[in-house]
């Protein structure tokens, strides 16, 4: 399956609508040494805080399928808890 790191981030942003309501900066990239046939790199940062995850190209071709990823969910809102809770 072949589409655009735009593409990915977009549906990406799409389902986790917390990455736009918190206005985290999020940068996709892919690495191609990593994994066995590479993995997507994500990066979200919110002042100083910052999340580095990764996203495998299974979980990538599901999501861009329409099938959230849970994995990638959960290290989204653990970021938007732990930068929520040092901020106040």
């Amino acid at each position: 399956m072949s589409y655009s790191l735009e593409t990915l981030k977009a549906k990406i942003v799409d389902f986790y609508p917390e990455i736009a309501k918190h206005q985290l900066q999020t940068s996709l990239t892919f690495d191609k040494e990593k994994g066995e046939h590479g993995v997507y790199v994500i990066k979200i940062q919110k002042g100083k805080h910052t999340l580095t995850t990764f996203l495998e190209k299974e979980d990538a071709d599901s999501c861009i399928k329409g099938k959230k990823c849970v994995y990638l969910g959960l290290h989204i809102a653990e970021f938007v808890k732990n930068y929520e809770l040092e901020e106040k």
